[in-house]
C-alpha cells in the first residue's frame, strides 16, 4: 500500500497513470467525491507494493444502530467483534434494551463478534456519574443488572459483555473495579469475554473526572479485553487541536503497557472530524463531521492540508460565507498509519474504532495491508 501525497497542479488522472491504477479505483478507494477537483496536501491510498507477512491483530468497532446498511456490510469483514452502541440500566437496575437485533444477525453472518455494550448513559442522554454510583455501590442494584445481562446475552445469543463507563465520580474506583471483576465472575462461566473502555491516561495518579475511576492496573487484571480511548484531545467543546495526536498517545501507552497485559489491550482509533470557528472560545462546540466530508471541505474551499508532525495528523483553515474563520482537524492516510503502527510497535492485541458509522474505506485499506484480521469463528 503506497501513500500520495497530492501537490499543487496534480490531477488524479496524472496519479492514476503515476501509480498504474486507475481513476475510478482511485476515486472509490479514496472516497472522493470529485474526481476532477484535489487539493495540496490530500492523501491518496494506492494499493500495491511487494506483499509481506502479516501479524494478526483484533479489529473492534463501536457502532449505532441507525448505521447505514451498505457501510455496515462494506465494513463487517474488517472486524473481530462488533458493540452496538448501547445498553442502559435504570437507577433500580432494570435494563433498558439497545434494538441491536439486526447489528447481531450481519455480525454474525460477516463472523464478527457481537458484544453486548453496557454504559452509564442516563435519560438526558450524557454519561451520569450519578447513575454510575447506585449501581456500583448497591449489590440488589447490580444483582439486577448482572441477571439482566445474562439473559440478553443467552436471548439474543450475545458473544460477551463491554462496559464503557465514563465520568465517574473518583471515590467509585474500587467499587468500579470490583463490578468488573463482578461481571467476569458472571459472565466467564458463559463461556463469554468482558471488556472494558477506558480514559487515556499518562500515569496512575492522573487526576480529572474523566480520569480518575478507571484503575488501570485492576482492569487489567479482570478484564480479557482493555480499550483505551485514545482519542479526544481535541473535543467537541474544547479549544482547536489533533483529535488523535500520536505524541500523547505514545504516552498513555507508554504507562498502560507497565500495568495492563500487552496482549489485552486495544488501541483506540477515531473516525471523526472536527470543525472550530474561530476565535474559539469556551463553551462553544465545534462542529463533527467524516474525514471524508472534511477533505472534501478543504477541496471546495480551496484549503490547503497541513501536517502537524508532532501529533501526526493534518488540519486546514478556511473562511467560510459569513466571513468567520474556521479550522478543521482530522484523520487522514497519514495519521491513520502512524496509529496503526502503534499496535505493532507496543504488541499490543489490536484496535477499536469509534465509531464505524461514517464511511472510512482508507482505513480499513491500510488496516488489512498491514495486519490480518482476527476471526473468531
Amino acid at each position: 500500500m503506497q501513500i500520495v501525497e497530492v501537490k499543487a497542479g496534480d490531477t488524479l488522472w496524472a496519479l492514476s497513470r503515476r501509480c498504474q491504477t486507475t481513476v475510478e479505483a482511485l476515486a472509490f478507494d479514496n472516497q472522493i467525491a470529485d474526481p476532477a477537483r484535489l487539493t495540496p496536501g490530500q492523501t491518496l491510498i494506492v494499493p500495491g507494493g511487494s506483499g509481506c507477512a502479516r501479524r494478526s491483530a483484533e479489529v473492534n468497532a463501536y457502532a449505532y444502530p441507525n448505521i447505514a446498511p451498505a457501510v455496515l456490510e462494506e465494513v463487517l469483514p474488517y472486524l473481530t467483534a462488533l458493540c452496538p452502541f448501547s445498553w442502559r440500566f435504570t437507577a433500580g437496575g432494570e435494563l433498558i434494551p439497545l434494538a441491536d437485533e439486526s447489528l447481531i444477525v450481519s455480525a454474525y453472518a460477516a463472523d464478527a463478534a457481537p458484544m453486548l455494550t453496557l454504559t452509564n448513559i442516563g435519560e438526558g442522554g450524557g454519561f451520569s456519574s450519578e447513575l454510575g454510583h447506585a449501581l456500583l455501590t448497591d449489590k440488589a442494584v447490580q444483582d439486577n443488572v448482572l441477571e439482566g445481562v445474562v439473559a440478553a446475552v443467552r436471548e439474543r445469543d450475545l458473544y460477551g459483555l463491554n462496559l464503557n463507563f465514563e465520568y465517574l465520580q473518583p471515590f467509585d474506583r474500587d467499587a468500579y473495579s470490583a463490578f468488573v471483576a463482578r461481571c467476569a465472575e458472571r459472565l466467564h462461566p458463559l463461556g463469554c469475554p468482558v471488556s472494558t473502555a477506558i480514559a487515556p491516561k499518562e500515569s496512575a495518579a492522573q487526576e480529572g473526572f474523566l480520569y480518575a475511576a478507571h484503575d488501570y492496573e485492576a482492569h487489567g487484571k479482570y478484564a480479557d479485553r482493555v480499550i483505551l480511548m485514545t482519542y479526544e484531545w481535541g473535543y467537541t467543546f474544547g479549544a482547536p487541536q489533533a483529535i488523535s495526536p500520536v505524541d500523547r498517545i505514545r504516552r498513555v501507552l507508554d504507562y498502560a503497557v507497565t500495568v495492563i497485559p500487552r496482549r489485552k489491550l486495544l488501541l483506540g482509533l477515531s473516525n471523526y472530524a472536527y470543525d472550530w470557528t474561530l476565535p474559539w472560545k469556551q463553551g462553544t462546540a465545534a462542529r463533527i463531521l467524516s474525514d471524508a466530508a472534511a477533505v472534501e471541505l478543504a477541496v471546495s474551499r480551496g484549503a490547503v492540508i497541513r501536517f502537524d508532525e508532532t501529533a501526526a495528523a493534518p488540519w486546514f483553515s478556511y473562511t467560510d460565507a459569513e466571513g468567520k474563520a474556521h479550522v478543521v482537524w482530522f484523520e487522514d492516510a497519514r495519521s491513520v498509519l502512524a496509529r496503526l503502527r502503534l499496535v505493532e510497535d507496543y504488541g499490543l492485541a489490536g484496535v477499536s474504532i469509534w465509531t464505524a458509522n461514517q464511511r472510512n474505506r482508507p482505513l480499513f485499506k491500510l488496516l488489512e495491508s498491514l495486519y490480518s484480521v482476527e476471526k473468531l469463528f
